[in-house]
């Protein structure tokens, strides 16, 4: 019973990776015609530290399926879910300040979307490093 639920666990991980990977990597591509629009509404300084943080989740994703532990999987993710929610900060500002005109809704949602997942991941690999101890 036990090994069938550890089963169950990695197999609902390695899941979650795989969809994140796509989620991550998908925003990442909306968000750079979004930063040009950006720019060509004279938003340099919010547009490029969008740009940033949001192809930077991605990425740290990414790079975390090459971790050596888990340990530093876990690591990876939690820095994917900061750039996440850095990226979120500056959509928020940039939906609320008004300084263009975009709507921003859809970022939002799919960014607070990535920030569930992401969260989930680290979680639960937070919990089974602690079981394995």
């Amino acid at each position: 019973m036990l090994l069938s639920v550890l089963i169950d666990i990695e197999h609902y991980i390695i899941m979650e990776e795989t969809r994140i990977i796509k989620l991550t990597y998908n925003f990442s591509l909306k968000v750079i015609p979004l930063y040009n629009e950006l720019v060509k509404q004279e938003e340099f300084v919010l547009s490029k530290q969008l740009l940033r943080s949001a192809t930077s989740i991605g990425a740290n994703v990414f790079e975390a399926t090459a971790a050596i532990t888990k340990r530093d999987f876990a690591h990876k993710m939690s820095i994917a879910s900061k750039e996440a929610r850095e990226t979120y900060y500056w959509l928020k500002l940039l939906k609320d300040s008004k300084l263009v005109n975009i709507d921003l809704t859809g970022y939002i949602k799919e960014v607070r979307s990535i920030i569930f997942v992401l969260t989930a991941i680290v979680k639960t690999t937070q919990r089974r490093l602690r079981q394995t101890k």
